[in-house]
């Protein structure tokens, strides 16, 4: 999918077309095709290796450089089905007269990009609309997590009434998702450091053109993806321990559930060893007694009796 727009001055955006691409464009390739790689590589004239490097799931964030473009790459949070949670690579490229996102499928963080919120943005100011699509890939990341707390927090609820294998498994999914959050938040952090660096470069200039509020953005994504950062190491160590606490629980109650049948076979035992000598086809005590059925009956009964009053007070029950 291939759309282009433009802000007007006065706030609206105006969508474009590859024929009408005029400069200060937002051109946002979502799944590209490769013709259309090749005619937005052709129009823009931009490395084409720019316009493919988020087409890789498996790309880290890193920023490259050229002499008429500069293609920063970050990983930006998305939400997958039930509720589990995964990173894609988001490229963005910055020439002197355009700006390019490319990414593998449509995200929540440039889905807020659009007509209803173009009064907080202008394509024109490349490096402000830059910071601002990384400070939004930041708040999400924020926002997913306090999402992820109040699942465990669910989750830890529904554990302590049952341990059901289903609980276990999504607990699984969100330390995963931790996982990918972190890595995708460290490398992000890289990539901001640079920017931060690359404001006195002077070959910067022509692509990205830094002011006073832009700097000031670019601190906040900073704080931001920071704090993200901080947030994903304590949920990952609360999940951690939770994790850990409820495998020692589960493995308690399977030796108290052990313990308790083992105590009961001891019991059925005894019966079953005096019911079995006086079954023998020998002759045997009370053989013609007709009470000894109930006598038996009643030895087997104390002894069992017996035995489980010396467990109960092992603590065997």
């Amino acid at each position: 999918m291939l759309k282009i727009y433009k802000s007007l001055e006065t706030g609206p955006l105006q969508e474009l077309s590859l024929k009408t691409l005029e400069s200060g464009a937002w051109i946002n390739i979502v799944d590209p095709t490769p013709y259309e790689l090749k005619v937005v590589g052709n129009l823009t004239e931009v490395e084409p290796d720019f316009l493919r490097s988020a087409l890789d799931d498996e790309e880290r964030s890193h920023i490259d450089i050229e002499d008429d473009s500069v293609m920063i790459l970050t990983n930006v949070p998305v939400v997958r089905d039930e509720g589990s949670y995964d990173t894609l690579p988001l490229a963005i490229i910055v020439t002197e007269e355009y700006i390019i996102t490319v990414c593998l499928e449509e995200t929540p963080v440039l889905s807020y990009f659009n007509e209803k919120s173009a009064r907080f943005f202008r394509t024109f100011k490349k490096t402000r609309f830059l910071f601002q699509i990384l400070y939004r890939s930041a708040t999400f990341y924020l926002r997913y997590l306090r999402q992820i707390s109040k699942q465990s927090d669910e989750i830890e609820s529904k554990l302590r009434h049952s341990m059901k294998n289903r609980e276990i498994l999504k607990l699984l999914e969100l330390q995963k998702a931790l996982t990918f959050f972190n890595a995708s938040l460290r490398s992000n952090g890289a990539v901001l450091e640079k920017l931060m660096r690359l404001r006195t470069t002077t070959s910067m200039q022509p692509m990205l053109k830094y002011y006073e509020e832009d700097e000031d953005l670019l601190e906040d994504v900073i704080i931001e993806n920071k704090q993200a950062r901080e947030m994903v190491e304590m949920y990952s160590k609360i999940l951690a321990r939770l994790a850990d606490t409820f495998s020692s629980i589960m493995s308690n109650n399977l030796n108290q559930v052990m313990k308790f049948l083992a105590a009961v076979t001891i019991l059925l035992a005894i019966p079953t060893v005096i019911s079995s000598f006086f079954g023998m086809n020998v002759p045997v005590p009370m053989a013609e007694n007709s009470n000894g059925f109930f006598f038996i009956c009643v030895l087997a009964g104390s002894l069992a009796a017996f035995c489980g009053l010396l467990l109960w007070r092992r603590d065997m029950f």
